[in-house]
């Protein structure tokens, strides 16, 4: 056996024994089967909760940009609202300003606006829809953080769909009477503020006219903020019965002049409205519960601007009435400090 050792031709052999050998145990079978060895490796990849919390802090972070950008006075009293509350309120106020957007080009193109509408519309029943389902809700922050806030809070469809039905009506399109911009500013903005004290769980009659009074007054006081922002081809939101009341034209309210005081009488009747609205919205402070209270912040805003359109004596395109409130982040939070709207 020491002499086929030491051979040369035992040296070979030797070496066949331990080939031999490894073929016969299992990582030989890795060595001579390469394709196993990849089948091993190529597994499929599975997503992890660090991925998932991940692409939630994306669509959370997104809808609060969005807001911040586009609708800046609510993106402050929401900021207050608690944190339970905070990113389902975020994703409402998001997709609200993703419907405002898609009118914007009602003008020029409203075809192109009827279709966003329509996506809108739609998408509202794609997030009601079971998890398994496949949907491109998963591929649009502002849907996929309203899917998660309807999965875990019970949200009535019908507010969702009066905030893309509203916005329907043709920009060019006036408004007859007060009464039916009434109705308007109930349907955007209190079926909002409804969405949000749905996210408390909380039910009560009196809370619910709180609302609808709020709303009707800050959609109002948001439709006078817009009208030097309008263009020419736009019908302003004084109503026709006022305007024929006071003999003013739609161009004359465009135009703003600071002698003319029918278009000032116009103006004063609209905003009127609004802060009898307000006022009643106030009055049932005492109704509200306590931890519904700081749903109703945009009340400081609304108020903010009424008060500065009646000291530039209802002239829209004042300076006060036209640039932004510096002072509304202390008044918020002055506000919340005694618990009030």
């Amino acid at each position: 056996m020491r002499r086929l050792l030491q051979n040369n031709n035992g040296q070979l052999y030797v070496s066949q024994l331990v080939t031999r050998y490894v073929s016969n145990s299992g990582a030989g079978s890795a060595l001579h089967n390469p394709q196993k060895d990849q089948r091993k490796h190529q597994q499929p990849k599975t997503t992890t909760k660090n991925d998932v919390s991940k692409g939630d802090k994306y669509c959370s972070k997104y809808c609060m940009g969005l807001v911040e950008k586009y609708d800046y006075e609510n993106y402050l009293s929401t900021l207050l609202l608690p944190k339970e509350l905070r990113p389902a309120a975020f994703a409402l106020r998001a997709f609200n300003v993703e419907i405002s957007r898609s009118v914007g080009a009602q003008i020029s193109e409203p075809q192109i606006a009827k279709m966003r509408l329509k996506f809108w519309y739609d998408s509202i029943d794609k997030c009601f829809e079971p998890e398994g389902s496949k949907s491109y809700v998963k591929d649009q922050p502002v849907l996929k953080e309203l899917k998660r806030t309807i999965g875990a809070r019970r949200i009535n469809k019908i507010y969702l769909r009066r905030l893309v039905t509203a916005r329907e009506r043709s920009s060019n399109q006036a408004f007859e009477t007060l009464r039916e911009l009434e109705d308007y500013a109930d349907q955007t903005c209190s079926s909002l503020l409804h969405l949000l004290v749905e996210l408390s769980d909380v039910k009560d009659l009196q809370v619910d006219h709180a609302a609808s009074h709020l709303g009707k007054a800050q959609g109002i006081a948001m439709l006078l903020r817009a009208i030097p922002h309008a263009g020419r081809q736009q019908s302003v939101c004084v109503p026709l019965e006022v305007l024929v009341k006071h003999g003013v034209s739609q161009e004359r309210i465009l135009r703003s002049d600071r002698t003319d005081k029918g278009v000032e009488e116009c103006v004063f009747e609209v905003a009127s409205v609004a802060n009898s609205h307000l006022k009643l919205a106030r009055q049932m402070l005492p109704q509200v519960p306590r931890q519904v209270r700081k749903i109703f912040l945009p009340a400081v805003a609304t108020e903010g601007y009424l008060e500065r359109l009646r000291r530039s004596q209802f002239l829209l395109t004042h300076p006060s009435c036209i640039k932004r409130d510096t002072i509304l982040p202390a008044r918020l939070f002055w506000k919340t400090l005694f618990n009030k709207y």
